[in-house]
């Protein structure tokens, strides 16, 4: 009896151990952060800041959500709310994002606070802007701590004007308070950065030719600091991710520090079902053992920085000298192992 009620499930168990991308219908520039056995995840929704919970990255769709914050109806932070990261830091929770006015020239960086465990549950304060040095346009900012000092990167213009979008650094004297000076640690100097020339219409009529954004910390096992990073427009099909690396004892605000790898490490170059795949994210699986990249892709061609881009999820790995090997996109049909450890 045991056996025959065995051969019955043995499908439905099978079945529960894998899954197919996207992770969403939809949602732009994936964040997930692992604390006390649960996945926190957020996506750009442009409109609040929301927050889902899970075990099982692979489930997201079945996950409780909350919107945690919405923006007023006016002011400098009420509208084009873009790239929330969560992060839990010194005991609390801090969500990081970029908004404006209604005006793309004036976006910054803001920062909310919540003491609860949970940050589902709890009250959610405005800590104000993330005034980086310089207080010049600003999104996707993110923090990380390296040998005990803590860091804030981010994508930004060298002036007051569009026209090229570079990723800087700078250290952090609390997670919400910027200090000392700026660096730029990337600037679109390759031909896979360059792509994508476009004019936006009215008060930000300024072609917008080079771009890169969305920078993320990885940390290789053997110490080496990867910054990986968004590059060319994101509504063409040739957005994809470079990286930028320091040694493991290097001086991280030496703009002589970092070097950049010629080529992309993540593109979707003619995958079916896999477009303009960037924007990234990373995570390790419940037991510790396996690394993630979590990103978002358009499932047709042509279908630039609009509602169709979806979360993804792909395993990889690090060679010896602590290169991270992501190999590429996979085409949607690719059927995978869930993360080990749920």
């Amino acid at each position: 009896m045991k056996k025959i009620l065995f051969l019955v499930l043995f499908p439905f168990l099978i079945q529960a151990q894998t899954f197919k991308n996207p992770l969403l219908p939809a949602g732009a520039d994936p964040w997930s952060v692992y604390k006390d056995g649960f996945y926190y995840y957020m996506h750009t929704t442009g409109r609040d800041l929301t927050i889902r919970k899970t075990k099982d990255l692979s489930k997201l769709a079945d996950a409780p959500k909350a919107i945690v914050w919405t923006p007023p109806a006016s002011g400098s932070y009420s509208k084009e709310i873009w790239a929330p990261e969560l992060h839990f830091l010194a005991s609390k929770w801090y969500i990081y994002f970029a908004a404006d006015d209604g005006r793309n020239r004036n976006h910054r960086l803001y920062v909310l606070e919540n003491s609860s465990p949970d940050p589902i549950q709890g009250t959610w304060t405005m800590k104000g802007q993330l005034k980086t040095p310089q207080d010049k346009w600003a999104i996707d900012g993110s923090v990380f701590e390296h040998k005990g000092q803590m860091y804030l990167m981010w994508s930004g213009w060298e002036g007051d004007e569009n026209g090229r979008q570079d990723i800087y650094l700078c250290k952090m004297s609390n997670p919400w308070t910027c200090a000392g000076n700026r660096i730029r640690i990337s600037d679109p100097q390759y031909e896979w950065e360059q792509h994508g020339l476009l004019t936006r219409p009215g008060p930000d009529d300024k072609p917008m030719v080079l771009v890169n954004e969305g920078p993320q910390y990885l940390k290789s096992p053997n110490g080496r600091v990867n910054i990986i990073f968004s590059a060319s427009g994101c509504w063409t099909d040739y957005y994809a991710l470079g990286m930028i690396y320091a040694v493991p004892n290097a001086d991280l605000m030496n703009p002589a520090s970092w070097k950049k790898h010629p080529t992309p490490v993540f593109w979707a170059n003619n995958v079916k079902g896999t477009y303009a795949a960037g924007h990234n994210s990373f995570f390790k699986s419940p037991d510790g053992s396996q690394h993630w990249i979590l990103y978002h892709a358009n499932s047709e061609a042509g279908q630039g920085c609009g509602k169709e881009r979806a979360p993804r999820m792909q395993p990889f790995t690090f060679a010896a000298n602590g290169t991270p090997v992501f190999g590429n996109p996979l085409p949607l049909e690719v059927e995978l192992s869930i993360p080990k450890g749920n």
